[in-house]
C-alpha cells in the first residue's frame, strides 16, 4: 500500500487524489488543508452569485468521500506554527504539494498602501467568508471605486460591488457582507486596462453579466475602443466576442441608472492620490498600443476620484518553509511534476496545480496539469513503497499537537451552515471565522 499525502483540497489537490486512486487500487490519499473547509477557491475565490461554478464543489465532494481517500482539514504544512515538510514527508510514502497561489502581484506605484486600497483577492476573501479575511470596512463612506485589471476576477469584484441585497440574499454570500453590500452609497465603478478591449482577460459569458445588472448601466468610451487598432476579424473568437460587446455597449444611448460600471481602457495606473487620510483617486497615465502587443506611455494623465481601489492584475504564489521556491515566477521548481532541489528530482515531493505552473487556465486545466504529476508519481511508487511510514498518519499528527478535522467534521460545519441560513431566512448561510467554524466541526 503506498500513502500519499495531497496538500491542498481545491481543485487541483482533488484531481490529483482523483488521478491516483483511480489509477493505482493500492493507493491510500489523505488530502491535508489548513482550513477546515474544503474545495479551495472554488469555495474561496467564486463569487456568491455563480451558483454553476459552484456546483463543481458536487465533483470534488465525490473525490473526497471515495473509500480511499480521507480529508484532514486544519492542518497547517510549513511556516510559524505549521508541521514543518521534513517531518510530513517522513510520514508518508510521497507528499503532493497542491497549495495555489495565495497572494496577489502588486502595482508598484505610489500610494499602493494608503488606507482604501486593497487586493481584490483580499474583497473576495471578505465576502466569500473566508476565516481570514477581516471586514475592514471596505465600502465605509464609498462613492466610486476603481477595479484595476480587466480579467474575470476583476469582472467579479465589479459585479459584487453594483449588486443589490434582492440578488444577494438567495447566495451563500455571510449575512454581514451582505448587509455591508445593501447598506452601500457606491453609485460608480471604473474597471481600468492598461491595453485595449482585444487584450482583455474576461471571458464573454462573464462579460455580458454585466449588462444584465438590475438598476446598473455599463458605458465604454468609444475614442479608447478607437485607439485599439486591431483587425477583430483576426482575434481568437473569445477575443472578437468580447470586443463585439464592447462595442454594442458603447454605441448604447445613456440611460438612468442608480449605478454605473464604467470599463476603461488604455489607461495605466501610475499614484493612488490621497484625500482625507485615504485614497481620493487614481492618476492614470493615458497609453497607446507599441504595435509589438504591448503599449507604450503618453505623458497625459488623467485622475480618477475613488475612495476604494482594487487591483486585480493576477495571483502570485508564496514560498512554503522548508521547499524550493521561484521568486521570478512564484512557483515551486520542478520536472514533470517532481520537485527539484538544487536541479536533482528529491525523491517522494511533488507539485500540481498554481504552484507548479503558475496562475493560469481556467479549472479545468488543473486536470492535464494534475495527470502529468500522477503519472510521475505512479512510476515513481516502487521506489517510494519501501520505505517505512507510519500505519496512520494521524496518529503522528496528534502527537505533534494537530488534531485534524475529519470529513464528519466538515458535514457539521455544513448542517451549521445550513441552519443559520434557516434562522435568517436565507438558504444556506457561511460561517466566516475559525472559532465558529471550529465549533461546528466538533458538535457530535
Amino acid at each position: 500500500m503506498l500513502r500519499v499525502a495531497v496538500v491542498g483540497s481545491g481543485p487541483s489537490g482533488c484531481y490529483t487524489a482523483q488521478g491516483l486512486v483511480q489509477r493505482d487500487p493500492g493507493v491510500h490519499v489523505d488530502v491535508l488543508d489548513r482550513l477546515p473547509c474544503p474545495y479551495g477557491l472554488v469555495r474561496y475565490g467564486v463569487a456568491p452569485d455563480h451558483e454553476k461554478i459552484k456546483s463543481l464543489q458536487n465533483s470534488l465532494r465525490s473525490v473526497l468521500e471515495h473509500e480511499r481517500v480521507r480529508f484532514l482539514g486544519g492542518v497547517r504544512v510549513g511556516g510559524p506554527g505549521g508541521l514543518p515538510v521534513e517531518r510530513l514527508r517522513e510520514l508518508y510514502h510521497a507528499v503532493v504539494y497542491c497549495v495555489g497561489a495565495a497572494t496577489d502581484r502588486r502595482l508598484g506605484v505610489p500610494g499602493e498602501e494608503l488606507p482604501g486600497s486593497w487586493s481584490a483577492t483580499e474583497f473576495v476573501s471578505w465576502y466569500s467568508a473566508h476565516p481570514d479575511a477581516a471586514d475592514a470596512g471596505f465600502l465605509r463612506g464609498v462613492r466610486s471605486a476603481v477595479v484595476i485589471g480587466v480579467g474575470n476576477v476583476a469582472v467579479d469584484v465589479a459585479r459584487m460591488l453594483v449588486r443589490g441585497a434582492a440578488e444577494l440574499r438567495p447566495t451563500d454570500i455571510p449575512q454581514a457582507a451582505l448587509d455591508t453590500l445593501a447598506a452601500s452609497g457606491l453609485t460608480e465603478v471604473h474597471m481600468v486596462g492598461r491595453r485595449g478591449p482585444a487584450q482583455a482577460r474576461f471571458t464573454t459569458k462573464e462579460l455580458r453579466e454585466l449588462g444584465g445588472l438590475p438598476g446598473t448601466e455599463v458605458t465604454v468610451d468609444k475614442a479608447e475602443l478607437a485607439l485599439d487598432t486591431t483587425d477583430a476579424g483576426t482575434l481568437p473568437a473569445g477575443q472578437r466576442r468580447n470586443v463585439e460587446v464592447l462595442r454594442g455597449w458603447a454605441t448604447q444611448p445613456s440611460a438612468a441608472a442608480a449605478r454605473r460600471i464604467r470599463l476603461r481602457f488604455f489607461l495605466r495606473p501610475v499614484e493612488l492620490l490621497e484625500a482625507g487620510g485615504r485614497v481620493g483617486a487614481v492618476r492614470f497615465e493615458r497609453t497607446v498600443p507599441d504595435d509589438q502587443g504591448g503599449v507604450t506611455g503618453t505623458g497625459r494623465y488623467e485622475d480618477v476620484p475613488a475612495q476604494l481601489v482594487l487591483r486585480s492584475v493576477g495571483y502570485r504564489g508564496v514560498p512554503l518553509a522548508g521547499l524550493p521556491f521561484d521568486p521570478a515566477n512564484g512557483t515551486i521548481p520542478h520536472h514533470e511534476g517532481r520537485v527539484l532541489r538544487d536541479g536533482e528530482p528529491s525523491p517522494g515531493e511533488y507539485v500540481a496545480g498554481w504552484i507548479k505552473r503558475g496562475p493560469t487556465g481556467v479549472i479545468g486545466t488543473n486536470r492535464p496539469c494534475a495527470k502529468e504529476t500522477v503519472t510521475s508519481l505512479l512510476a515513481d511508487a516502487p521506489a517510494l513503497g519501501r520505505a517505512e511510514v507510519p500505519a496512520d498518519p494521524v496518529a503522528a499528527l496528534r502527537a505533534a499537537g494537530v488534531e485534524p478535522v475529519p470529513w464528519n467534521g466538515w458535514l457539521g460545519i455544513e448542517r451549521a451552515e445550513a441552519e443559520l441560513g434557516v434562522r435568517l431566512g436565507r438558504s444556506v448561510v457561511k460561517l466566516s471565522d475559525w472559532d465558529t467554524l471550529l465549533a461546528a466541526a466538533r458538535l457530535p
